[in-house]
């Protein structure tokens, strides 16, 4: 049976709240996502500065990330128990000794350790902005804030490349660690703005569970992140070991997926028996809450799926610098920003459901139309068009499913809401990027042997004095200095050259036509989102739980 249409139970006038407590929690993401971004940036300087091959230097990156993706869960418990502002405040603190510990190393090994006590530092962060969040602003304010943190994101990551580049090249790269700094102090100057409820002694920390998922997701990022480099399915020399022939990576992933099974059987189990559990399931105990995770989860492993081939392409195919990927990504990167921002203006007009089923046609059109129109120069207009509507969806998909999430649940559950949000968007961005690079790599080892077969040019002579079919992503430059090694005549040289530029544009435009279909099947779970504006649904403190099951006109039923 339907029920009428509740009525709007929100306040005439709602009570506005200063703004300043969500200065203090947007530099919060600025912290996180500027730290990320300026990673990659200042590779080249810690190669020069230490001395060691930028294989070891780019461990700073993933022991980042593996710490906040198994630990994020953990964290949400510890805010839990001590209490949201407090523990805020200590790990900027720490945040802020991790970036001392990256501008004062003697060695890499002190960089890794300083990404490590970041990485800690963030897995309490991120779960602390959605409580925080949730404690301090309601109804629209909340939406509001909620797309600042989208928009955080995105104009940090700008910031990161441009500031991390200029110093990088005039300087060093150890100032754009001061940065930062910087950003951590006038992050703790505001937290003394928020406003929180003390923690709960009550709250339990379920080791059990923590050990699960914290090695399942080391174990899923690993081995996604792994793909490329100890192979898809058989083992390559540069893997660490090998399990009969078969590479660890798909290994360390099937080992995670069980991990992870076992976990949820774990939660269930003991929220059957009426314990505290790591995290609590109930946030996501409709299809509602489940499809906005699952669109969370596509969205930004296309994100990160664009991300990583944008600069492949960039600077190893056209040999150009960071700087310049900034530039060729400043269209995106500003849409995400503005459209973040922009989205929540249509929360009361469009409910969740449209905006999701909208958002992803936008980026499956996006990606779409890059697949026809792309060439090998990322600056001309039609691929400046593609990455702006890409940049639309992704911005309010990113928003969207997020509110979804916060305002279903009660304040006392959202740090389960942020621990979920956390290890979603860290294990969906290593998936997307190692995808991306699977994918990409596996169809140009087949365009570049069927190509080679095609070229009567290339005599098979040639293609075993280089390898050609197992030729990565490079160059003509590079292919060129290859072959000077080689007896090939002007004419091979050229023909190779020809295979390189045509297996390189057809594997990119090949990439990005998958990448639009699995856009396309997330319409699907965007379809179960919401069908409610804001107010035409219970608020979640009274009615103790995320809202009721909605019919197919999106309306409560009871």
């Amino acid at each position: 049976m339907t029920a009428p249409e509740p009525a709007a139970t929100a306040p005439a006038t709602e009570e506005r709240r200063s703004w300043l407590p969500m200065v203090c929690l947007f530099l919060a993401q600025v912290l996180m996502s500027f730290n990320v971004a300026a990673l990659p940036v200042s590779l080249g300087g810690m190669v020069e500065d230490f001395g060691v091959p930028p294989t070891v230097v780019s461990s700073t990156i993933v022991v980042y990330g593996l710490v906040v993706a198994a630990l994020v869960m953990t964290g949400a418990k510890i805010g839990q128990r001590v209490g949201w502002v407090l523990v805020f405040r200590v790990v900027v603190v720490t945040f802020g000794v991790s970036a001392l510990l990256m501008i004062l190393s003697p060695t890499v090994g002190w960089a890794i350790a300083g990404q490590s006590l970041a990485g800690a530092s963030a897995a309490i962060i991120v779960p602390a902005l959605v409580a925080l969040i949730a404690e301090n602003y309601r109804g629209a304010q909340q939406a509001t804030a909620i797309g600042a943190l989208g928009s955080a994101r995105a104009i940090s990551g700008v910031s990161a490349f441009f500031l991390g580049g200029a110093l990088g090249t005039l300087v060093g790269w150890r100032p754009v660690f001061g940065i930062v700094l910087l950003l951590a102090v006038a992050v703790l100057a505001f937290s003394f703005t928020l406003r929180s409820d003390g923690g709960n002694a009550d709250v339990h920390i379920d080791v059990v569970a923590a050990v699960l998922i914290g090695v399942a997701v080391m174990l899923l990022t690993l081995g996604f992140n792994n793909l490329n480099t100890w192979g898809l399915f058989y083992a390559t020399p540069d893997a660490p070991f090998d399990v009969g022939g078969v590479s660890p990576a798909p290994v360390l992933v099937l080992c995670g997926v069980v991990l992870g099974q076992t976990f949820f059987w774990w939660t269930r189990r003991r929220m059957a028996a009426g314990e505290v559990p790591l995290v609590d399931l109930s946030v996501l105990a409709s299809p509602r809450e489940r499809a906005a995770v699952y669109a969370m989860f596509i969205i930004v492993a296309l994100e990160g799926a664009l991300n990583f081939t944008v600069p492949l392409y960039i600077q190893i195919v056209q040999g150009r610098t960071p700087f310049d990927t900034a530039l060729a990504m400043m269209p995106f990167n500003l849409t995400v920003f503005v459209t973040a921002t922009l989205v929540v203006r249509f929360y009361r007009r469009y409910p969740p459901r449209t905006i999701g089923v909208f958002g992803f046609v936008l980026t499956t059109a996006a990606l779409l139309w890059l697949s026809f129109v792309v060439t090998n120069n990322w600056e001309t207009l039609p691929t400046i068009l593609g990455l702006f509507v890409f940049g639309v969806g992704q911005g309010a998909l990113v928003t969207l499913v997020f509110n979804v999430l916060v305002t279903a649940a009660p304040t006392s559950r959202a740090g389960d809401v942020g621990s979920i949000r956390g290890t979603t968007q860290n294990l969906a961005s290593a998936v997307g990027t190692a995808i991306a690079g699977a994918l990409l790599v596996t169809l140009l080892s087949f365009n570049v042997g069927r190509a080679v077969v095609e070229h009567v040019e290339i005599p098979p002579s040639l293609v075993a004095q280089v390898d050609l079919d197992a030729v990565n992503f490079v160059s003509n430059d590079e292919l060129r200095g290859v072959l000077e090694d080689t007896d090939a005549t002007p004419e091979q040289v050229e023909a190779a050259v020809e295979v390189n530029e045509e297996t390189r544009l057809d594997t990119l435009r090949l990439g990005l036509l998958i990448l639009a279909g699995v856009s396309a099947t997330a319409i699907l779970p965007a379809s179960r989102l919401p069908g409610y504006t804001p107010d035409e649904i219970p608020d979640p403190e009274t009615s103790g739980g995320p809202d009721p099951e909605p019919d197919r006109d999106g309306r409560s039923r009871v």
